[in-house]
């Protein structure tokens, strides 16, 4: 049986594109307690999920995945308020940034962790069109405060790389692991 050691609906979505049949577990690692370079970061933490539910599942595949926004080479996480999704929407505006999701595919005889970048280029956005997204409540469960899948709202001119993985998990590359 395959597990996606996530709650993200996105993922879960994106999952069923390769995989009709998948339970959910959500790990409990405190991901706040772990420390890395920015690059490095959704990999570890993708690991440190699998780990966590493959003690309990040891006949399973576990698939775990975390995303990180790098802009500048800082980190931009999930914004906690409606002033902290305004400051990163308008620091990411008319700008590139990248979009890291690591995964790990975990079972009894593999343990497969990879990291995905993909380019993200930003339109200049006016603080108008950056407060009616903020009014969606979209940015709030989102790295970055963004969703690509958001279409309503012209946030994004450009990417290089996997659409998929800006949502939260590489399909195109977890596909080669399964």
């Amino acid at each position: 049986m395959y597990i996606l050691a996530s709650k993200s609906p996105r993922r879960q979505e994106l999952l069923k594109l390769l995989i009709n049949d998948f339970k959910i577990e959500v790990s409990h690692i405190d991901e706040s307690q772990i420390k890395a370079k920015p690059y490095e970061l959704s990999a570890i933490l993708s690991k440190l999920k699998a780990e966590d539910i493959f003690k309990f599942h040891q006949q399973d595949i576990i698939i775990a995945a975390d995303t990180v926004v790098v802009h500048n080479g800082n980190i931009l996480g999930k914004p906690k308020n409606s002033k902290e999704a305004f400051k990163m929407l308008k620091e990411l505006s008319n700008d590139m940034h990248e979009v890291v999701t690591g995964f790990t595919v975990l079972s009894k005889d593999k343990c497969i962790t990879k990291s995905v970048i993909t380019k993200v280029y930003f339109n200049n956005l006016t603080d108008d069109l950056i407060n009616r997204y903020i009014q969606t409540g979209s940015p709030f469960d989102k790295a970055g405060a963004y969703g690509i899948q958001d279409k309503e709202y012209p946030l994004i001119r450009k990417i290089t790389g996997s659409f998929y993985n800006v949502m939260g998990l590489p399909i195109e590359e977890l596909k080669m692991w399964l």
